[in-house]
Order: structure tokens, then sequence, then C-alpha cells
């Protein structure tokens, strides 16, 4: 498991990465800017015009540090990383299993429970710390993402479970907007957008679902699997299909970030702006605050729901990881998933 969860998030224009021993050098108008050792890092991400150094690049690669490089706007367009770790054999046995489709909804099925019970307990810790304002709103929703609970209980097949995952996403966005407390004039909530998002809410999520996206997907690569090969989101070229799947039960953990920071005023309505096509953006200081607020909560202390040890919240993917990987491997009856309680 990794020993460290710092990731360098690059966001200054121009910037340059360059090795120099056994460190890297962040250099902007050719002033070194930042000096850190290699051993501190698990991941590097450029927004916009940030480049980079091949020995940069092939010293991370050795030492499995993932550089990504996004748009300024948190857009993916590439990353480099060295050759593909773990066992062939895991890979080869995570293939044949893609192809067995009760297996797929089975596995499907459980990440979705944990996706609807997260999605479930976001809404249930509101209507607890917010009772005077929320009063019963809530009920309707919470009841219904029960009964897909229930039904999930029983095995379904794959379009099924793709359905019910759909439906309790369409039943959690519905309420997202009376989670917004604070600001709700300048932070108005109509329904969840992508690509482009058309208002500051998505615009948020968007963004800190991209980075879960890179956590994720690194750690699923640290063991051995292989991100593209998914189970509830099918083959696409070019789509990470295992990272979409085990990024479902923790959605709900960056949902609550992208509230905390409306709801505490630590994102105000200044740091967006919309373009000529209705796509909104926020503004550097805005994506810096998003930064050092995911990677101060990835730093939290928490206790796994089934390897009972207290770990940090950045090391629950790699955690997820391994078990995913045991259980490909025969070690474990079935996947469990991070259910939040």
């Amino acid at each position: 498991m990794k020993k460290h969860l710092n990731t360098l998030f690059v966001t200054t224009q121009g910037a340059y990465l360059a090795k120099e021993g056994e460190t890297v050098l962040v250099k902007v108008d050719r002033q070194v800017k930042l000096r850190l050792p290699i051993l501190t890092l698990d991941g590097i991400v450029c927004f916009g015009n940030v480049s980079a150094s091949p020995f940069l690049m092939g010293f991370c690669a050795e030492r499995d540090v993932t550089i990504s490089f996004l748009t300024e706007n948190g857009r993916f367009l590439a990353r480099v990383q060295g050759p593909v770790s773990g066992n062939v054999l895991l890979r080869r046995q995570q293939y044949r299993q893609a192809d067995d489709l009760d297996f797929c909804a089975a596995l499907a099925a459980n990440m979705v429970t944990a996706k609807v019970a997260n999605c479930r307990y976001v809404l249930q810790r509101a209507k607890r710390d917010h009772s005077d304002k929320l009063d019963d709103i809530f009920d309707q929703p919470l009841a219904r993402l029960h009964a897909a609970l229930q039904r999930l209980a029983i095995p379904q097949p794959l379009d099924s479970v793709r359905g019910l995952e759909g439906e309790c996403a369409q039943v959690y966005f519905q309420a997202f907007d009376h989670l917004i407390t604070r600001q709700k004039k300048d932070f108005v909530w109509s329904g969840r957008s992508r690509r482009p998002p058309l208002d500051k809410l998505n615009c948020l999520l968007s963004f800190v679902y991209t980075l879960l996206m890179h956590d994720v997907r690194s750690a699923l690569e640290s063991v051995g699997l292989d991100p593209a090969v998914g189970y509830l989101h099918r083959d696409r070229p070019g789509r990470p299909g295992l990272a979409l799947d085990m990024m479902e039960e923790f959605r709900p953990l960056t949902d609550r970030l992208v509230l905390s920071l409306v709801n505490r005023g630590q994102i105000t309505p200044g740091g967006f702006a919309t373009s000529s096509s209705g796509a909104v953006r926020m503004d550097a200081d805005t994506r810096k605050t998003v930064l050092v607020a995911w990677q101060k909560r990835k730093q939290e202390v928490r206790q796994h729901p089934f390897l009972a040890e207290k770990m940090e919240l950045g090391l629950f993917f790699f955690a997820q990881a391994l078990l995913l990987a045991r259980f490909f491997r025969g070690d474990l009856d079935g996947y469990p998933p991070v259910i939040w309680h």
C-alpha cells in the first residue's frame, strides 16, 4: 500500500517541471519555486500550460509516480506512467470475469449498493444536522433509496442494476438543492450537467470527480489491475471503466466536500465565470482552494469498515484496490465496498 498521500498539483501557467537528483523541481520564469523529494509524492497533476522534462517523466515512471496533464479547467488530456505492475495472471482473471455477465452483475450490485447507501447517509446526516430547516423534506427520497437497497439485495441482471443506479442518482440529485444551506441564490442547483457543467455546483462536482478519478485509477494500477476493464461500466475505447466502477462508492464523499466548501463560504460566486457557450469555469484561486481542501480531506483518519483499521481517507482507494484484487484471485468470497456510517 502507498506510504505517502501527497499529490503535487501544479496550476501556475508556464511552469516547468524538471529533475534534479532525487527531487522534482518546479520552475517559473527559470526560477525554482518548489523542490520536493520524489519519495514524498504518489502523483503529479498539471493543469493547463504546464510542461515537464523527458528526464523527469522517465524518472517518475521508474518510481511509480504518475504524471497527469489536464486542461486549466480540469478536463483530462493524458498521463505518463511506467510499465504495468502486478501479476499478469491477475489481469487475465480480471478479463475472463468481465465476460461473465452474472459475475459482472453481482460485482456491480455491490458497488451500486455502496453508492446508494452512501448517498442515503449524506441525506440522513443533513437531515440530522439541519432538522430545524429541512424537517421532512428528505423523507421521500430516503424511502426510495431504502427501497432500492432492498431490491439490490436480491440478484439482478446487469441492466437492472444499471437501471437502479440511474434511478437512485436521479432521486439523490433531485434532493441535492436542499443540501445547500448558504449562498443558495448564488449556487442554484437545477440538476446534474456535464461536458460542460452549466452552473457553479456542477463545475465544482465535475472538477472534484476528476481528482477522485486520478486517485482511484492510480490505486488500481498500483496493484496491477487494468482500470479500463469495468463491470458496471462496460468497455469503451478511452474510458477507464473499472476506475469509474470503484469511484461510485466514493462519489458521496466528494459531494460532501463540495457542499462543505459552499456552505462554509470557502467558495464564493465571484470565483466563477460563464463562457459564451454557457459552460461555467472556476478561476485559479477557486481551483487552488478546492485542491487544498481535497488534499486535507484525504488526510483525515477514519476506520475502514471491512479491515477495521484506522487509516487516512486517501489510503482507502488503495485498500479497496487491494481488496478487489484479492477478490479476483479468489482470496475473498466477495468484494466489500466502503459504506460510510
